[in-house]
């Protein structure tokens, strides 16, 4: 089993590119009852403040949010729980994702697979980390040789 912790699955399986998410849970076997423990939404989620003077809420603003909780039956046994909320309106993405996420929690048949999804977005989000990392460090502004000048121009 892998060494990263299940609250970043999710965010790892979000850089994994969706045609080799669908490789991966096209071939998880045809007899398993997939069913919803909740109804899978996608819509607009708002964002609310609250003032920390007058106590006054207040919404910052929308953004898409697809959530989907489901239940993997394999010979009318509950095998595995799993669910996704996710930044996102693709409500079949979410789906399979939450699928992935009881897959590889219960080590269901086809969890190696998501496994090595797993370990390739997170090699993919190290990537992103590191890219962000550069571009920081190519825009640092040195504000030291301010103090040189003096005040001759004050």
């Amino acid at each position: 089993m892998t060494d990263i912790p299940r609250e970043e699955w999710l965010s790892a399986l979000c850089e994994v590119p969706e045609a080799e998410l669908n490789r991966v849970t096209n071939r998880f076997p045809a007899t398993w009852k997939v069913e919803p423990k909740a109804l899978p939404q996608a819509g607009l989620g708002m964002l609310k403040m609250r003032d920390s003077t007058l106590g006054d809420a207040f919404y910052l603003g929308e953004f898409p949010l697809a959530t989907c909780w489901l239940t993997v039956k394999i010979d009318n046994l509950l095998a595995a729980e799993g669910a996704a909320l996710v930044m996102d309106d693709d409500l079949e993405r979410t789906e399979k994702l939450a699928l992935c996420d009881a897959v590889l929690s219960a080590q269901l048949e086809g969890w190696m697979d998501v496994q090595k999804l797993l370990i390739q977005g997170m090699k993919r989000r190290q990537a992103i980390k590191q890219e962000r990392k550069l571009m920081l460090s190519r825009t640092r502004v040195d504000f030291s040789l301010l103090d040189d000048v003096g005040d001759e121009y004050a």
